[in-house]
């Protein structure tokens, strides 16, 4: 009866403890219920966020990109030379080694290096004593012949009346006749030999054969000189006038030759920098052949050179003056570029925005270039910056430079 009681006693506790097993495991359930949830709900706020933020980014207007800064300049009318630029060479109109006609010791030398002299002037005088004693030689044998030949005429005469009376042979007449003719022949070669003596005599005063101007002695008096002397005793130039020898691309053959047909064409001589202004002259010739290895040929222009600006040897730019074309459209040839479909110029709009223009160019001179379509006189061109534009891009002036008629060579 206590083993019954006992038993009936324990099954209400138990009971009662899986009652309180079940309400613990409900709470869990619910609090990671609560922790899913709460954690549920900020990601969704951190993605919200998230996504905002990157919207707000993206949404940036277009008004808010900076600036490209840019050089412009304006396309402007005006009268543009056409030229052609080559690299020349300055000469003499005339250069001349003074050297001696006769062998003999230099005796005198009678100039002053750098001196200007005329025509005419002695220069230089050889040891003339061996000359002069050949010229007397020669006018000697002349003398003696002539004697002998008025002798021998004499004894013609003679010889002929005796013939008339066939006192002597026509045979002595005749031999005495060739003797006459002999001694004349004889005369007719001592006069030769003096003019030669003479002609030799005068080769030892060298005498300038042009004005111009004296360079550096090479050879010093005392010196014996010879007619096959490599080395001159001087250099004469003349300076006053001037050539330039320069070269050109043989595609401008017909323009040049063109414009020469049209009148004298206008040369001018400018410094080894293409800067400063020489001399100003006219085209004289084009060489007659093209030199097939460069493909250029080579003109000649003269320089009248007074004020002795062009001195020989000097290298200079050559610049022809072939044309005007006249009131042309004109840009920096800096604002030319080229793209996939040809060639194009970056334009500034009146709202300050960038926009590519096809455009079609003539001649280029110096830093301009013709423009034959494509723009319209006052646009603004860019000149700089170009490699940062895009179409409708914001643009900054930063410098505005007018096109300046300035040529340095037409291509």
């Amino acid at each position: 009866m206590s083993d019954q009681t006992d038993h009936n006693s324990l099954e209400p506790a138990q009971s009662k403890d899986t009652s309180v097993n079940e309400t613990d495991r409900d709470a869990v359930r619910r609090r990671r219920a609560i922790f899913l949830i709460s954690a549920s709900a900020a990601l969704i706020v951190v993605g919200i966020a998230t996504h905002w933020l990157l919207s707000a980014r993206t949404k940036i207007p277009p008004t808010t990109r900076p600036s490209v800064p840019v050089s412009i300049s304006v396309a402007t009318r005006q009268n543009v030379p056409i030229d052609l630029t080559g690299l020349g060479a300055v000469q003499a109109s005339l250069t001349v080694g003074i050297r001696p006609q006769v062998d003999g010791t230099l005796q005198e030398v009678l100039f002053t290096e750098g001196q200007d002299v005329k025509k005419g002037d002695v220069l230089a005088k050889i040891d003339p004593r061996l000359f002069k004693a050949a010229l007397d030689q020669a006018r000697g044998k002349k003398a003696q012949d002539a004697a002998l030949l008025v002798s021998a005429e004499k004894d013609l005469t003679r010889y002929k009346t005796l013939a008339l009376s066939d006192s002597i042979a026509r045979q002595t007449v005749d031999h005495q006749q060739a003797t006459v003719d002999q001694l004349k022949a004889s005369i007719a070669a001592d006069e030769a030999a003096i003019d030669t003596a003479q002609t030799q005599l005068d080769y030892t005063s060298i005498r300038a054969p042009s004005d111009g101007r004296i360079g550096i002695r090479s050879i010093d008096p005392g010196n014996v000189v010879h007619v096959s002397d490599a080395q001159p005793i001087v250099i004469l130039m003349r300076i006053s006038p001037s050539a330039v020898l320069f070269t050109l691309p043989a595609r401008f053959l017909d323009d040049v030759r063109s414009a020469l047909a049209h009148g004298p064409v206008m040369v001018t001589a400018f410094d080894q920098n293409n800067r400063q202004e020489l001399s100003a002259g006219k085209l004289l010739l084009v060489d007659d052949a093209i030199d097939p290895a460069t493909d250029t040929m080579r003109l000649k222009a003269i320089f009248p050179n007074d004020d002795e600006r062009l001195w020989p040897g000097e290298f200079v730019n050559a610049r022809l003056s072939l044309k005007t074309l006249g009131n042309v459209l004109v840009i920096p040839s800096a604002a030319v570029q080229r793209g996939p479909q040809g060639l194009f110029a970056w334009i500034v709009t009146p709202k300050d925005t960038a926009e590519p223009r096809p455009i079609k160019v003539g001649p280029t001179t110096g830093d301009l270039t013709v423009v034959t379509s494509g723009l319209s006189d006052g646009e603004r061109v860019v000149t700089d910056g170009q490699f940062k534009l895009k179409r409708d891009a914001q643009v900054k002036v930063r410098v505005t430079s007018p096109p300046s008629p300035t040529s340095e060579g037409a291509r």
